[in-house]
């Protein structure tokens, strides 16, 4: 011990300053010392504490090494240290047995009501790392995003106010590392990546037209007669694979699939524009499910061939796998699955 207090003395206040002290006399260093096992009980008050506890209710320090996983020599050094801090003994101990003192049966008390309020509190900072919060960078296609997204994100928010979150709509695939998006929502089969992709159900179309327009024309009671109807048509990109959707229709029924020639009236790259042309009574549109909806229950649309089906295209969810257990992340791609999937399949 001797060797060791002659030995240069370092003290160290962390995110503060080190500094040395050397040519110190032995009351010096004693006085030294004793700060740094103070810094050092001070740390280690909790696990005296609960070592302290132990001893009392194991019965014994060897009972108390073996439940805290240390010997029972350094139990028995956290406890001679807790009583000089306190200046109290703690523990009248004998060759057969060791009781409480007075003070050490309320010191016990005290201790195991501090112990418990420590579990709580770890409990609350466990609790609020679980909890979502912060931001989430969400990219979604346009019309998918403004009719089922956006309502389904609404729905999340009130669950989280904790959380907040940047929409993003495009008609094109956003890339989720170069955007810093957390997650993208894509209609059609996603390329091969590393991404995760969860299948939320199929983005379903619906052929219709204006009351107005069925009451002018002809009755459409089989799929050819619509090469004879004007058709509101969408401006898919030339690679799009639903590029026919810009000439033709195509519907699928009892004989298979049934491809007609379009005569096209308009041309929209818009959803809600063409959506507004055909309440207008200007064609025959093919319009998803979930943006002629209400239209259809209340009448200002009427649905067309109903016996016979539009082509679909699956609705995924992509992520990175290593950030599935974010709890923010975590908690919007579940609630998201387990609502968008529902309404969407």
């Amino acid at each position: 011990m001797l060797a060791y207090w002659n030995q240069q003395l370092s003290y160290s206040e962390p995110k503060y300053r080190t500094f040395t002290v050397t040519n110190f006399t032995w009351a010096d260093k004693c006085a030294y010392g004793k700060k740094i096992i103070n810094c050092w009980f001070i740390m280690n008050v909790f696990q005296a504490i609960s070592i302290f506890v132990a001893v009392v209710e194991t019965g014994s320090m060897t009972a108390a090494a073996e439940r805290c996983g240390i010997s029972s020599t350094m139990v028995g050094n956290y406890v001679r240290v807790l009583e000089e801090q306190l200046g109290s003994t703690l523990l009248r101990r004998t060759t057969r047995r060791q009781s409480l003192t007075p003070f050490g049966a309320l010191y016990f008390d005290k201790c195991k009501e501090i112990l418990r309020l420590v579990d709580e509190t770890k409990e609350l900072a466990q609790a609020a790392q679980d909890s979502p919060a912060g931001t989430l960078r969400i990219t979604t296609p346009i019309t998918y995003g403004i009719e089922s997204v956006t309502p389904c994100i609404a729905r999340y928010l009130a669950r989280h106010p904790s959380v907040d979150i940047e929409v993003v709509l495009s008609a094109r695939a956003m890339d989720l590392t170069r955007d810093k998006f957390d997650v993208a929502i894509r209609l059609g089969t996603p390329e091969p990546s590393s991404l995760i992709c969860r299948r939320l159900g199929d983005y379903r179309m619906t052929l219709c037209a204006a009351p107005a327009y069925v009451a002018c024309h002809e009755e459409i009671v089989n799929p050819h007669q619509l090469a004879t109807h004007d058709g509101l048509a969408f401006a898919y990109s030339a690679t799009s694979p639903q590029a026919w959707g810009r000439r033709e229709w195509r519907l699928e029924g009892a004989e298979g699939q049934v491809i007609v020639p379009m005569k096209r009236r308009m041309l929209f790259n818009n959803t809600q524009a063409m959506h507004r042309a055909t309440l207008a009574g200007l064609g025959v549109a093919m319009l998803p499910e979930d943006v002629v909806q209400a239209d259809l229950h209340n009448g200002q649309l009427q649905a067309l061939l109903p016996e016979y089906a539009l082509p679909s295209r699956p609705i995924y969810l992509l992520y990175h796998r290593e950030r599935y257990n974010a709890p923010t992340l975590r908690s919007f791609i579940d609630f998201m699955i387990r609502h968008l999937g529902t309404s969407a399949s």
